[in-house]
This record gives structure tokens, sequence and C-alpha cells, in this order.
């Protein structure tokens, strides 16, 4: 297809040239864009770098100025434009750049393409369209930044996380003295603390995979569900916060040809697609990879520590960054921070000096992972891809088009020499005592076509991925998180195993889409019981409603408002422990919790619930979706889903309007369904369109499809793209269909 161009590249607007301008034309000779429905860009390039250009230059395309905002910010030195407000996140991204400088010759040569690549493309976006640009952004980036994104350092939440924890000496100890407080630019300029619980909860994916035993071509089928905050429409001046996905197609002929989500901002922020051969997806696993150490201060040294019985010099290091002042000036901040080899310090007391070991520290092969494994043609070659681990956490659920489907948990964990120590510090007198070495690859859980069929996956450890093969906890690493089987892996595995064994893919697509509420299926009867019990006339219509209710979040189901506004009063005034009669058993991991724990909680929760409605004006059995809506551009549409805190595959959490209704801001997002026969056969959609642009077409075309539970058929083949291609051009000059 790329020899198929019939218009030539028109000569620029600018008669002025230079070795970077005339490399950017050479690079937009070598790749074409194909822009089809929905504006979903399939990008054909002769190489890898003009691939990595093509990328570059669409997402500026989509989003603006926020790729190169982005770009500077993994520089650390957005402060000098925008002001101290962005000195935290410098002072962090001073030190990925700095490991990027160090590294970026290390990488294959083909990542380093991409990189550069990628880099250029941002950078003769920026040349063609100064005015969408403030004017301290200039089109100077390189392979180098852009690597900077992917680079990897210690955690700050897991220091942040530790330090909030940590006992406080008792008034008089000697301990009470701390000489060496935490540096501040241990904290990052966005949220300084670990995720909460909460975060835990609300943000995740599915991803299922079934065999070909189970589906009716005899092909298998994978799922990609993320769901995630709704990033789609942010300022297109704010720097790209990592979680906006991007639907893209990319190809060089007899290299790769590859179709997935990536991330916004990144080359390679690939967390899920398929090329002609497999697939995978990804789910949040949350392992805890990093470890505090407390070492013994040496008792006569300055800035040392003691280890292995010899003093273990604290290495100062001293980074400045300039920054906007409120005067218009440049102003200067210098931090100061303290190093081992063995990791940074994040505290330091008299007697002890701690620090923090972590897996993730200094790792820069991210991209070349995600590379790697694009072009993977077969389930060895995938698998010997993923030994690398240089992606640090995410399940990968996977299937190909041998008829293979595999779950691997994935983990950059290390090998513990010492009982798990959760957000304490582990004491280490000598090296041995501290990890050295991630645990063997072979000892993290890999189910690979098990019994039944099926794998899958809503967040939670794998010990039950597929139920017939529960994990046996002996044989892998003790620091694994422990087992828990929440409501929305419960359903989702009741929706997998029991889906069936003729399965299409369009079954896959409604199975993914249903609005059953199963915390609704475990309490609704007791509740229901106990609020008439209590002879309340105020509640008499409320069990009307809730009896009635079919249990589900669909956009015309009549009592998911009420149990809804009822379960947020419940489960937050009543403890964890309390909230069911019969809780979680292990033994009976879907079938457990049930009941209600607090009878006379549940109904006080009820009769507040109904209060806050009326206040409201809303009606007890008012429709779900009359309330719950998909807001965006023109689109106002119901929309069936609920929190996974409810139970609910389907997940939507839901903002207020103003006006009585709540718009969907963050769950399900990208969704892809692949079915691998001799030639994959997938349907996506993406809930807040392709672009940023608010005026765009493509900002909000999907929005009412996402509602109505709809995807949109993938174009795939060269016959397929050419059929949908609303437009094709070269990076800077549109050449028509």
């Amino acid at each position: 297809m790329i020899g198929a161009v019939l218009v030539a590249l028109a000569a620029q607007s600018t008669t002025t040239t230079s070795p970077a301008t005339d490399s950017a034309r050479a690079l937009a000779a070598r790749v074409e864009i194909h822009r089809t429905h929905y504006g979903v860009p399939h990008i054909l390039a002769e190489d890898l770098k003009a691939m990595g250009f093509g990328l570059g230059y669409v997402q500026s395309e989509d989003y603006s100025a926020s790729i190169a905002v982005g770009m500077i910010a993994s520089r650390g030195t957005l402060a000098r434009h925008l002001g101290p407000d962005e000195l935290d996140a410098d002072f962090v991204a001073r030190e990925g750049h700095a490991r990027a400088v160090e590294t970026f010759h290390r990488l294959d040569p083909r990542t380093r393409d991409v990189y550069t690549g990628f880099a250029e493309g941002v950078n003769h976006y920026i040349r063609l369209h100064p005015d969408e640009f403030p004017s301290w952004v200039t089109p100077d980036f390189t392979g180098v930044d852009a690597l900077a994104r992917d680079v990897q350092t210690w955690s700050r939440r897991d220091a942040d996380r530790f330090l909030r924890r940590f006992d406080p000496p008792a008034a008089g100890s000697s301990r009470e003295a701390s000489r060496d407080p935490v540096p501040s630019h241990t904290r990052t300029g966005r949220p300084t603390h670990p995720p909460s619980d909460e975060s835990f909860t609300l943000d995740g994916s599915n991803a299922w995979a079934f065999h070909g035993s189970r589906t009716a071509s005899g092909h298998t089928i994978l799922l990609r569900n993320p769901h995630l905050r709704w990033d789609g429409d942010h300022d297109l001046l704010a720097r790209p916060s990592g979680l906006t996905y991007y639907e893209a197609h990319v190809r060089v002929p007899g290299v790769i040809d590859f179709y997935g989500d990536f991330r916004i901002g990144t080359a390679f922020g690939i967390i899920g697609g398929f090329n002609p051969d497999l697939g995978w997806a990804t789910t949040n696993n949350y392992p805890t990879l990093s470890q505090v150490y407390r070492l013994d201060a040496h008792p006569t040294l300055a800035n040392h520590a003691v280890l292995d019985a010899r003093p273990l010099p604290l290495t100062r290091q001293d980074v400045t960054v300039d920054y906007l002042a409120a005067d218009g000036t440049t102003a200067l901040e210098t931090r100061t921070s303290w190093r081992t080899p063995h990791g940074p310090v994040i505290h330091r007391t008299e007697e002890h000096v701690y620090l923090l070991k972590d897996p993730r520290d200094g790792e820069f092969r991210r991209g070349e992972q995600f590379l790697r494994m694009m072009m993977t043609r077969s389930l060895d070659d995938w698998l010997g891809v993923m030994r690398m681990r240089a992606h640090p956490t995410s399940n990968f659920t996977y299937a190909d088009r041998a008829g293979n489907i595999v779950h691997y948990y994935n983990a950059r964990l290390p090998k513990l020499p010492h009982p798990v120590t959760g957000d304490t510090a582990a004491f280490a007198a000598t090296s041995a005592e501290m990890w050295s070495d991630l645990v063997p690859w072979e000892t993290l859980p890999l189910y690979i076509n098990p019994p039944g069929g099926y794998v899958q996956q809503a967040n939670d450890p794998p010990d039950y991925t597929n139920l017939n093969v529960p994990l046996d906890r002996d044989t892998v690493p003790h620091n694994l998180p422990e087992r828990r089987l929440r409501l929305r892996s419960q359903l989702s595995l009741e929706l997998a195993a029991g889906a069936g064994d003729r399965l299409t893919l369009e079954d896959v697509i409604a199975l993914k889409h249903s609005p059953r509420v199963l915390m609704a299926e475990r309490v609704v009867d007791e509740l229901v019981a106990a609020a008439r019990a209590a002879a309340d006339q105020g509640l008499a219509e409320a069990v009307a409603v809730l009896e009635e209710w079919d249990r589900r979040a669909a956009a015309d189901s009549r009592g998911a408002v009420l149990f809804d506004r009822w379960a947020a009063r419940y489960l937050a005034e009543v403890a964890d422990s309390l909230r069911w009669r019969e809780p979680w058993d292990p033994a009976n991991p879907v079938t457990t919790p049930g009941g209600l724990g607090d009878e006379g909680a549940a109904v006080e929760a009820l009769r507040r619930a109904v209060g806050s409605l009326r206040e409201e004006g809303i009606a007890l059995d008012t429709p779900w979706g009359d309330i719950h809506r998909v807001i965006r551009g023109d689109v106002d549409e119901p929309v069936a889903g609920c929190p996974p805190t409810l139970g609910c595959f389907r997940v939507l959490l839901f903002e207020a309007t103003g006006d009585g209704r709540r718009a969907a801001n963050r769950g399900d997002s990208w969704v892809l369904l692949v079915e691998f026969g001799d030639v994959p056969r997938a349907y996506t959609v993406l809930a807040y369109g392709q672009t940023a642009r608010s005026g765009a077409p493509s900002h909000a075309d999907q929005a009412e499809m996402f509602a109505r539970g709809e995807l949109k058929r993938v174009a795939w083949t060269d016959a397929e793209i050419r059929d949908a291609t609303i437009k094709r051009y070269r990076p800077g000059e549109e050449v028509g269909r």
C-alpha cells in the first residue's frame, strides 16, 4: 500500500531548509497514514524509524501540544516554563532522563529507531503547526527524551507509604531527632501518596481468553477490557497522564503488523493488542516490589551506615532545577538526597539509615520488550520475550492463532531472604540479608490451556484464574499478594466458565456487557426482609421497588439507582469485617461473601438513601439510565454499568453533572475483542474517541456506540483498510483517498 501513493508530497510552505527539516521530509516520504472511520490511524511505514515518526505525528495531530509538553516533562524542564508547581515532578524526571542518556545506546537498534522516529515525528508536527504551541516549545526532541518516558525509577509512592506508617520514636528517645528528613524530591508532582485501597478497587481491567474448544469457530477469542480514568478530553496543553488509550495500527512489511492501544505521549505504551498470530491483554496485579531496609548508622563516621561489619558510605547527590518565578524571572532550587549502591536513602535517624531497594530502579528496556512482543509469532517466542521482565508488573492474558490461551502473572518480584515485612523495614546487618535477585521466572504463576477452556483476570491474585486449577501456593514465591476474590472477579468467573461451548465473537461481546450487579444478588432479599421487619412506613415504597428490581444496572432497570445509593452508605459506614453475614471463604470462593452482616445498619442506610433521593427529587424507581449517562460532545445517552464495588463486570463510575444526573468518567474505556482465525477478526470501541480536539469528528463519534454496548469492526486487511479509509496522507500533507 505504501507504494500506491499517487500524489507526491508537496513542497513545504517555507523555503528554509536545515538538516532537521531535510531528515523529517525524508522520513515523511517513507510513511503513509490511512485514517479510517472514527479517526483510527493505520501507519504504513517502510522501516521502524518511519513507523515511530508516523506514531509521533498522528498523536500530535490528535492531542496537539500535550504530546510536546509531555516530552518536556520527561526532560525535567517543565518548571522553567510553568513555574514551581512542576518542581517536584521535574526533580524526579531529571533522574529518569539522566538514566535515559546513560542507557540509550544499550537498547536494541530497532528500539532506538522507533524512539528516535517518534521524537522526530513530534518535531515535524511542531514545525508545521507552530501556532498550536506556546513559544517555549521548540522542535528539538530526541530519542533520549522519548525513552525517558519509559525509564523506571524507584517508587516514591512506596517510600511515602512507609514513611506515613513509620512508628514515631518515643519522647526522649535518641531516635527522636531525625538529622536528615526525607528529601522533598522523593515525592512526585502527581499525587505524592501511594494508591489507596479505593484506587485499587476503582482502577483495573478485565480480561478473558477462550480456547477453541469453547468457541463456535474453533478459534481462540481474546477480550481486553481496561477501565481507568477517562482522560480523552484533557487540556491540549496538559501533560499526558499516561492513562489515555490511543488506538492505532502500525505496519512495516516483513517486520511488524500490530493493532493495539498505544498510550498517549509515548512510543511504547502498548498495553494490549494483536498481530496476525497472537495477542495479549493486561490487567493490574499490584505486587509489592520494593523493600525498605534498616541499617545501623555508623557510630563515628558521618554519612555512613554499617553493612557487612564495614562502613557503607552514603553518596550525596545535589540536583538543581530552574523554574519560572512569580515575578517572571528564572529562579533555582537545589535539593539534596543520599544514595547507596543498594538504593536511595529515604529516612535517617541518629541510630539508623533506611533505604529503599526497588527492582524497578533504573530499568530502561520496557519499550524494547514491548517491541519484541509485538513482533513475536508464536507462544514460545512470546514467553521468551516475557522473560525479560522489563515491564515491572501486570497480568498478561494471551491467545493465539495456533489455539493456545495463557495467563501469566508478570512481576519484577524480588527474591526475599527474609519474611515479608509489609510496610515495615527489615533489618540488615549484612548484604546477604537484603534481596539481590528476582524470583526465578519459572516460579511465577503461568496457566497454559487449562481445563475448562478459559482464563480470566479482574485484578485479583492469580489463585482463581481458572476454577479447575486453583493455584498451589506452595509452588509460588512467598511474597506474592495474598489470595482474594472480590465480587467483580467472581462474576467474571461465572460468566466465563458458564457461558457454554459454542461461543461466537458476538456472544462474548454480549457477555462482556453483562449489567448484572452481583452484590445485589447476594444481599437484596435480606435487605428487603430487614426493611419490612422494621415496620417503617417510610420504607414501604423502597421495599416494593427493590422486590421488583431485576438486580441489574441496565439502562432500563428500576431499583438500581436506589440500591447504588444504599450501597454507598452501607459500605462507607460498616467495617469490612462486619459487612457480610457470611464472609469470603477460600473454600467457597465464588459463592461467598453473602448476606447482611449488620441488618440494623443496612436498614438505616436504606432510610438515608431514600431520604437523599427524595430530597433531590429523584423517584425511587427511576430507571438507571435516566440518571447515569455518557455525555460527550453532542452525545447524551443512557448507559448500563456500575462501580466494581457492587460486583459489576461492566465497570463504570460517574461524576455529578449539576442537574441531578451523573456522567460516566471512569471505568470501561478501550475495549478489544479479537478472534484468531486465519485472519484476525476484531472489534473495538474507545469511549472518549480518538482525539482530544473537541470540534473534531472523532472526538465523540464513539460515545453513543459505547453507551449502547456496541463495538466497531476493526479494519485489518489491505482491502478493509482501503475500503474504510477517509483520508490518506503522508505526515504533513494530505494526499487524498
